[in-house]
């Protein structure tokens, strides 16, 4: 999935493409370590999950689409405790365990993405995809792989408020930024990482929540079920038996 699909339909100014796609008037010529395209000869996953179980397929396919990533040369960050049982279960490798609360919090995001940046910015990996699951609506959440390290190209930002793209391309007027483009993107773009993983965690969360409540939703409509049945079976077999009483009743007296 596109970094666009988690952006749009919850922020106002969206991030899009493989990495970050901006859009202005003009392109700038602009180099920075997140940015580096190199051949990817190790990948590391942040696998985030839930705490707990008891919330339907949630989990699983946040971990179906983990295990799409080759073991030998992928080692996995987890947010979620679910999530690292599932790294050990299945013998693969853990660099690092977070765990984030019921209402996540900025500083949570912050670590895991610190970490996710500095192993990419040592070489450690080449690669950085995040895995998690994409709230929708309460009754549907989406499991999720999208890449997030090297960022990509920068070529523009598009706010929904602005014109269309091709409009915005024509115009030639110069933008100033202080101090410079390159010193406001390079403070952008580890602050957008951080961002974007507290987005990710929101949308785990209230997945998570979403998926929960309606698991117990259906687990106490099969249980009221469940005792329906129950009721009326006990009722028939009641009711059968105290007939047969009459019935035995009524043929002694005849006799």
């Amino acid at each position: 999935m596109a970094l666009l699909d988690w952006m749009t339909e919850t922020t106002g100014p969206v991030i899009e493409g493989r990495g970050v796609m901006l859009r202005p008037p003009r392109a700038i010529d602009f180099q920075h370590p997140l940015l580096q395209v190199r051949p990817v000869k190790r990948t590391a996953v942040i696998l985030v999950a839930a705490d707990k179980g008891l919330c339907g397929a949630l989990n699983s396919n946040v971990f179906r689409l983990a295990t799409e990533f080759d073991p030998d040369t992928t080692v996995f960050i987890t947010a979620g405790r679910k999530a690292a049982q599932f790294i050990a279960v299945t013998r693969r490798r853990l660099v690092a365990e977070f765990a984030y609360g019921d209402e996540p919090k900025y500083d949570e995001a912050h670590a895991i993405a610190t970490l996710a940046r500095e192993m990419f910015l040592s070489g450690e990996v080449d690669q950085v995809h995040i895995v998690a699951t994409r709230f929708i609506n309460t009754l549907k959440q989406e499991a999720t792989s999208a890449e997030i390290l090297p960022v990509g190209e920068l070529k523009g930002l598009r706010i929904a408020s602005m014109q269309e793209a091709e409009r915005v391309a024509l115009d030639r007027s110069e933008t100033l930024f202080e101090p410079s483009p390159q010193a406001v993107i390079s403070a952008f773009l580890p602050r957008w990482l951080s961002i974007f993983v507290y987005l990710v965690l929101l949308n785990a969360k209230a997945s998570e929540q979403s998926a929960r409540m309606v698991s117990m939703k259906n687990a106490t409509e099969a249980a009221e079920s469940l005792i329906d049945d129950l009721k009326l079976e006990y009722n028939r077999l009641r009711q059968g038996n105290i007939t047969k009483e009459l019935l035995e009743i009524a043929g002694g007296q005849a006799e």
